[in-house]
């Protein structure tokens, strides 16, 4: 079956395709009384929509958000939200060369062989664009948790072989890749015009930094918070690997480079390190939670390629249309939407973890 639910008890369910009549999100466990309307969500929207820069598909889609149900008079109800956004620049007639041949790289060939039938009109619902009932609530999400002082910092660290050397918070916003150095930005925008020349794309990694996160939430068998966290960003359709902390580093080191100190500090128990990214054992630590999200580069790209129909004839394809030859800049929000609604479940979970804190919340 097919299974669009993410979470326990911070519930999102998305729904829509890429060249449906609308695409959107229902939220299930917010609770009543968070400040909210669609001017709140629509900033995170404008971060991944279409035709922001050269480096996006020209597709042209405002991506207006309509609240559906679950707020009145600008606060949550706590009942379901339910979030909606209306496609308005499909074209369908771009993929009719693909209508019975697999393009590589996408899910065609595999959703044909789960369902027997696939909508080939930009790949359906596994098309990126369904990230943007993601978004959607990930916003409502990223809400909860600024009440809660808990804060994400989401950017490119890399395009291609292109890298940081340094962060600058504020050049986040100020380049159309997100890195937060401006000048890795300018030759990782020199690397993606040389790709664009020989009709090929460009993948890269993204990175998110979570402060305020308490100590306590996960569980240390299948539930740990890192699992979590990497099966909410691992949910994202062109994401291939995710790391925390040192991630994959951490094989190259010996115990006594990799493991955390602890100190004590005013009756505080402190970390001397962060090798572990702010998790440890699937449980929070209330360090800084790092996370690292390696995505692939564009499936659609414009040089022949070979592959099959459905018939199994074989044949050389080239794919037209509008397409990103990056998709890591518009990425950036939907891995910080996944982290905030896996945070946020993690969070509301954590709740009945001790007998004590139950007992006081409904002590008269």
């Amino acid at each position: 079956m097919n299974k669009s639910t993410f979470g326990r008890q911070f519930t999102v369910t998305t729904w829509g395709e890429s060249h449906g009549k609308a695409l959107g999100a229902v939220i299930d466990g917010c609770p009543a009384g968070l400040p909210l309307c669609e001017e709140d969500i629509q900033k995170y929207l404008d971060r991944r929509k279409p035709g922001q820069s050269r480096y996006t598909t020209s597709r042209r889609e405002g991506d207006a958000v309509e609240i559906l149900s679950g707020v009145f008079e600008g606060r949550t109800t706590g009942t379901p939200i339910s979030l909606m956004v209306r496609n308005t620049d499909q074209r369908s007639r771009d993929y009719g060369n693909i209508a019975c041949s697999y393009r590589p790289g996408h899910a065609d060939f595999t959703f044909d062989q789960k369902y027997g039938f696939r909508d080939y009109r930009g790949g359906g619902r596994s098309s990126g664009r369904e990230t943007a009932g993601r978004v959607a609530a990930g916003a409502v999400a990223a809400k909860i948790l600024e009440s809660l002082g808990i804060s994400l910092c989401t950017y490119t660290k890399s395009i291609g072989p292109i890298a940081i050397e340094s962060f600058d918070r504020e050049e986040i916003g100020r380049n159309a890749l997100y890195m937060p150095d401006a000048q890795a930005a300018e030759k990782a925008e020199a690397y993606l015009e040389a790709c664009m020349k020989e009709q090929d794309s460009a993948g890269g990694v993204i990175e998110c930094r979570i402060q305020g996160v308490p100590a306590g939430l996960g569980s240390p068998v299948f539930e740990k918070l890192d699992a979590v966290l990497a099966q909410a960003v691992m949910s994202v359709g062109a994401v291939k690997a995710v790391e925390i902390g040192e991630g994959i580093q951490a094989a190259e080191l010996k115990g006594s480079s990799d493991n955390d100190g602890f100190y004590s500090e005013d009756g505080e128990i402190k970390k001397t390190s962060n090798h572990a990214g702010g998790i440890m054992g699937g449980i929070s630590d209330g360090s800084e939670i790092i996370l690292r999200a390696a995505v692939k580069p564009t499936p659609s790209i414009s040089r022949p390629q070979n592959t099959a129909t459905d018939t199994g004839e074989n044949i050389s394809l080239e794919i037209h249309g509008r397409h990103d030859p990056v998709i890591v800049p518009r990425a950036v929000v939907v891995v910080e939407a996944m982290c905030a609604m896996a945070l946020t479940d993690a969070l509301f979970t954590n709740m009945c973890a001790r007998l004590e804190r139950v007992q006081e919340f409904y002590r008269k």
